[in-house]
């Protein structure tokens, strides 16, 4: 049977680098919003060019296209290992989710809470620097540019807009711990530890 997992965690708390560990050794989807809606822009599909148009003017996209989006993306999937990240954002995304995988036969197996502090969060992106040449990230701390590489920050690396991010995650979020706890579906890591005991924890949850 297919395995379905939900990311939760703000930005910065390593959840891309464990999805990519399981896409590594299980062949797990990493379902991104983002990247998936990008897709389907991308492919022109039908809800492709409605979300397009929301996109353009700076629009919230509705529940619906989102919703619609991922359905597409899992039919296509089939029978694989899915995580879904950055997805749901909200209660009502959450119950759209599971009425999308009762109608798609599949089961949410686990959702897990990366929890990690604040400031942590904020070290850990504050001190991210790119080099513009190269697109490769780099760590004031703990992974410095070499000697003689132009880096700059990117504007969603600066403090301010770190803490506003953190703001709009934890308003939207803590309403779905609660939802997904109810129903016995929430698992919390401790995402301040190595990614490699992250990585052994969440292999735990999901009895891999």
């Amino acid at each position: 049977m297919a395995l379905t997992v939900v990311f939760l965690g703000p930005p910065g708390a390593g959840k891309g680098t464990q999805a990519e560990k399981l896409q590594k050794e299980y062949g797990f989807y990493h379902i991104s919003t983002g990247d998936i809606l990008r897709e389907a822009v991308s492919k022109g599909t039908e809800l492709g060019k409605v979300a397009k148009k929301y996109m353009d003017e700076g629009k919230l996209l509705p529940d619906e296209i989102i919703v619609g989006i991922i359905e597409e993306k899992l039919k296509e999937l089939g029978n694989a290992n899915v995580i879904l990240d950055g997805f749901p954002r909200t209660v009502g995304q959450a119950e759209a989710l599971d009425k999308l995988l009762n109608k798609l036969g599949r089961n949410l197996d686990a959702v897990i809470l990366f929890e990690i502090s604040d400031s942590e969060v904020i070290r850990r992106l504050s001190g991210r620097r790119v080099d513009p040449k190269t697109g490769k990230i780099y760590h004031v701390e703990f992974n410095p540019p070499p000697e003689g590489t132009e880096v700059i920050q990117r504007d969603d690396d600066k403090e301010d807009v770190i803490k506003k991010r953190l703001q709009v995650y934890h308003s939207q979020t803590s309403p779905l711990v609660e939802y997904y706890k109810k129903k016995n579906k929430l698992f919390v890591v401790d995402a301040s530890k190595s990614p490699e005991d992250v990585y052994k924890d969440i292999l735990s949850v999901l009895k891999l």
